[in-house]
């Protein structure tokens, strides 16, 4: 028996996120069948990150064990070609058995895209949030301020989260314009609560708008409710762009 690290890439249009769910279609159930029935044996993947329905990845991380003998490298060559194409294996390496994408030290990155123009450009549709209304990235930028570092992140996190700790670190925040149109929030942290990236984005544009302050973002921070917060952005502007494992070598 081994154990294989996959890097997957999808877009998440026409799913109900990662997670199995019995009646919907999801990037688990897919990978979970298409492994099977190649390998001929029963598989189930271990995903790093559970992202939600219509979320998208570049980078997400997933682990499965299995008897067959083809090379690690070789799988996802082998795997692309019965997937469907809006999923995408992009690299799978051997790892120790005792490898958790989830009970190990990580940074993780996600982006999430703004469309900033008076008209929907209808070839951005599903890769990024549209607003009308402008945006001020340097207000953006100043209210992103008081959310680095480590923090109880509760006011950020939908009531549903089953988490047993609400404190998170995020190592870097920014706000950047990319071409004439888009505005990227990017964010890398050990840890994400359950809409907490969406929610960051959500508020910070309201910040851009002109609606808060870097203060009252703290503020917010400081209250410990989700109510204080600003509202959750929608699910297509979010890319999971990668992980980065920090404790050890996890090839074998």
């Amino acid at each position: 028996m081994k154990r294989i690290k996959l890097v997957v890439a999808y877009d998440g249009t026409n799913y109900h996120g990662w997670q199995l769910q019995p009646e919907s279609i999801t990037i688990e159930k897919v990978l979970n069948h298409t492994l099977s029935a190649l390998f001929s044996e029963e598989i189930k993947v271990i995903g790093a990150s559970r992202t939600d329905a219509g979320v998208h990845a570049l980078g997400n991380v997933a682990v499965f064990d299995t008897q067959a003998r083809i090379p690690a490298e070789k799988m996802p060559y082998a795997i692309n070609a019965h997937l469907p194409e809006d999923i995408r294996i992009q690299s799978a390496c051997e790892v120790d058995l005792a490898f958790h994408p989830r009970k190990c030290d990580s940074r993780k990155t996600y982006e999430y895209r703004i469309l900033n123009t008076p008209f929907l450009v209808p070839t951005n549709r599903l890769y990024a949030h549209w607003t009308y209304v402008p945006l001020d990235i340097k207000k953006m930028q100043e209210a992103a301020r008081p959310l680095l570092g480590e923090h109880d992140f509760v006011s950020f996190c939908s009531v549903n989260t089953q988490a047993q700790s609400t404190i998170r670190t995020i190592y870097e925040l920014s706000v950047r314009r990319e071409g004439t149109h888009e505005i990227v929030i990017s964010v890398t942290g050990n840890g994400f609560l359950y809409n907490m990236v969406r929610i960051i984005a959500g508020t910070l544009m309201e910040a851009g708008r002109g609606k808060l302050t870097a203060l009252e973002v703290e503020t917010m921070l400081n209250a410990r409710n989700r109510e204080a917060a600003g509202p959750t952005a929608p699910a297509k502007g979010l890319t999971l762009i990668g992980y980065e494992f920090m404790d050890r070598d996890l090839s074998v």
